[in-house]
């Protein structure tokens, strides 16, 4: 049996879905974007996944040293050379489908040192 003063607590919304900084929504947040820890060792990754994609698989672009606006541009630069759309979260470029090879030709063209990960 528990003592009257001890409780544990099960549910609480004080904190939950506010950023710990600025106290705004965290879709509201106005602190500067973080970024995601990847290797900085001057090469971009080119990998492909489908984790929690139902077998659906993207190609991943990390490690470009680039942020906020800049990523963007990059991005749409490589969706319209693979003809297939894409997102940028957390500092990850996804385009959709495989096409790790055409990525990795697009991004040397750019002056990037790039390697294709994972098998």
């Amino acid at each position: 049996m528990r003592k009257s003063g001890d409780s544990t607590l099960v549910y609480s919304t004080e904190t939950g879905g506010r950023c710990p900084d600025c106290g705004q929504q965290l879709k509201k947040c106005r602190c500067a974007p973080k970024r995601q820890d990847v290797p900085n060792d001057g090469v971009v990754r080119v990998s492909r996944q489908t984790k929690g994609r139902k077998g659906s698989g993207v190609s991943l672009v990390s490690g470009v040293p680039l942020v906020g606006a800049e990523l963007k541009k990059l991005a749409k630069e490589l969706k319209q050379n693979s003809g297939t759309g894409g997102t940028v979260k957390d500092g990850i470029i996804e385009i959709q489908g495989d096409h790790r090879q055409a990525l990795v030709e697009c991004l040397k063209k750019k002056g990037f040192t790039v390697k294709l990960a994972g098998g």
